[in-house]
């Protein structure tokens, strides 16, 4: 007998991307309310913006999968779903307008549709029907991790440099 390697160099990439993608994501997720108020975004105004990051990322989920599937490809998807999403985070420090704030928070949710489907693709062909579960728990145990370091580092970061939101859009990229 020999030994099943379950998790693949791809899926341990992708797993680390994931994970820093995350840590990058939710070092801001709970800021950006607060900075958006700081910004003169009103309450509604931001459920607004939410509302609608949150639709692209959902509608573009199925498009850009469907895409990805018909195309046959993975990784330009993958690739440029996190692109998108980077480098969108430092563009929040850059102006403070209502219209830019919203192009930039829809460009980062449109790089979470871009990939997800298609880096989903990726984990799945790297497993064995026996092994999927293993594969995609490794995935979102990683993507975890990210998501509770991320507000960890925001924190700190703002509790020695308080109110220092733009420097901390820039870290996050």
């Amino acid at each position: 007998l020999h030994a099943v390697r379950i998790i693949t160099r791809t899926v341990f990439i992708l797993s680390i991307v994931s994970l820093l993608a995350d840590v990058a994501s939710e070092m801001l997720y709970p800021v950006i309310p607060v900075y958006l108020k700081e910004i003169g975004f009103s309450v509604l105004l931001i459920g607004v913006l939410e509302g609608i990051v949150n639709f692209t990322a959902g509608i573009s989920k199925g498009y850009f999968g469907k895409m990805s599937d018909e195309k046959g490809l993975r990784l330009p998807f993958v690739k440029w779903g996190y692109f998108l999403s980077a480098v969108s985070k430092p563009l929040m420090a850059v102006f403070t307008y209502p219209a830019w704030i919203f192009f930039v928070r829809t460009t980062d949710r449109l790089g979470k549709g871009l990939r997800t489907a298609a880096r989903d693709a990726l984990l799945s062909n790297e497993a064995t029907k026996e092994t999927k579960a293993q594969v995609f728990g490794f995935h979102r145990g990683m993507d975890t991790v990210g998501a509770a370091i991320g507000p960890m580092v925001a924190l700190l970061f703002l509790f020695f440099y308080p109110g220092q939101y733009k420097t901390l859009f820039c870290l996050a990229f």
